[in-house]
């Protein structure tokens, strides 16, 4: 018999404008010509040498990849983002679940970032109709169209709203794909239920976003600049709304893990960053190059020659090194690879620095290369 379920019909949704944000993205945002704090010449040296790798790998047509925590969006870097890809420096982006989050929240008001403790004393954390129903529809319309999770939410943002196909046409799919595209009718399946669930006209849904222009993952869907996102079931705050559909999360989640798998095989030559993010980047970047090689070793090809950079703000000590599993972080991410990404001819690199720094550094120095 089925454990007992929480019901979240019976939740009290509030509207998104009643919340308060510690996050107005027209004040706090970071210009592109922003300068960084000045680093030490250790770290300076190590963004350095990051720059004349990511040169290098775009001359050879070779991945470079940014992944990176929500706080590189909360802090307001969207512009700089942009602009790295925009230059053509970098080739592959990816966040978790609340980066995506955050991105769209700043599309939609212009703001972001509740108070977390506040809102979970007054039972209301999370619990916000706007972000829950458009991005898990967004979601659930993009797993229909065979789009991956980043993605789904970025050409909502882009295009202004979701084309909701009519009821009757997605009850034939379902019907008549069951057979040969399983797949398919089970995500057909899935948006009828939230069509019908919330009595959702056919057509095109508007929803505006005043505020697209500080979107990464706008810019990258109209640069056609792959944009993943990598989420945890019940990490994030959509998973509170009712309109949240586990398989048009996974569905969408999945293909964004193989989009991303692809980028990392065209990483041999190349770049990979990983910026304030010590939970997902090196859970599903392990999974992805252990995948790359297995297929690399067939070949009898064993040697790379990749470049990794990890930044983080805690001091890459202790941990992993000393046989000591520490609390989670990029340096303990940094300690825990080192040596086997080293034996395999990478090259490996930590920078304890600000996001906001780093990425401002290494910005800065690429656009004196053009």
């Amino acid at each position: 018999m089925p454990y007992p379920q929480f019901s979240r019909s019976r939740l009290a949704i509030r509207p998104l404008k009643e919340r308060k944000n510690q996050v107005q993205i027209e004040q706090s945002h970071v210009p592109v010509n922003a300068k960084p704090r000045v680093m030490s010449g250790e770290t300076a040296g190590i963004v350095k040498e990051t720059v004349i790798r990511i040169a290098a790998a775009r001359k050879a047509g070779k991945s470079v990849m940014l992944t990176f925590g929500a706080h590189t969006i909360k802090n307001g870097l969207g512009l700089v983002l942009r602009r790295l890809i925009e230059d053509g420096w970098v080739t592959h982006l990816a966040t978790n679940g609340a980066g995506v989050i955050h991105d769209w929240e700043i599309a939609y008001q212009g703001a972001t970032s509740e108070y977390v403790r506040e809102n979970i004393a007054a039972g209301q954390f999370g619990i916000w109709q706007e972000t829950g129903y458009y991005i898990n529809l967004a979601i659930a319309v993009g797993a229909y169209e065979g789009l991956g999770y980043g993605e789904s939410v970025g050409v909502m943002i882009q295009k202004g709203g979701l084309q909701i196909p009519d009821a009757a046409d997605l009850e034939s799919v379902v019907r008549d794909s069951i057979g040969f595209d399983a797949d398919r009718s089970a995500a057909a399946a899935d948006l009828l239920g939230l069509v019908k669930q919330f009595s959702i006209k056919p057509g095109f849904l508007p929803v505006s976003h005043p505020f697209k222009k500080y979107s990464i993952q706008a810019a990258a869907c109209r640069l056609k600049v792959p944009f993943t996102g990598h989420p945890m079931i019940g990490h994030d705050i959509i998973y509170e709304h009712p309109a949240n559909n586990g398989g048009a999360i996974g569905r969408a989640g999945l293909r964004d893990f193989l989009t991303f798998a692809d980028s990392v095989s065209r990483l041999d030559g190349g770049v990979y960053m990983s910026v304030g993010s010590a939970v997902m980047s090196p859970m599903i970047f392990e999974k992805s190059f252990s995948m790359c090689r297995n297929i690399k070793l067939q070949k009898r090809k064993g040697r790379d020659d990749h470049y990794i950079a990890v930044v983080d703000l805690i001091p890459a000590t202790g941990g992993w090194a000393d046989g000591k599993e520490p609390a989670p972080s990029d340096a303990a991410y940094y300690q825990r690879y080192l040596k086997t990404f080293s034996r395999m001819g990478g090259t490996m690199r930590y920078v304890c620095a600000d996001n906001r720094d780093f990425l401002l550094a290494v910005s800065g120095e690429l656009r004196k290369q053009v």
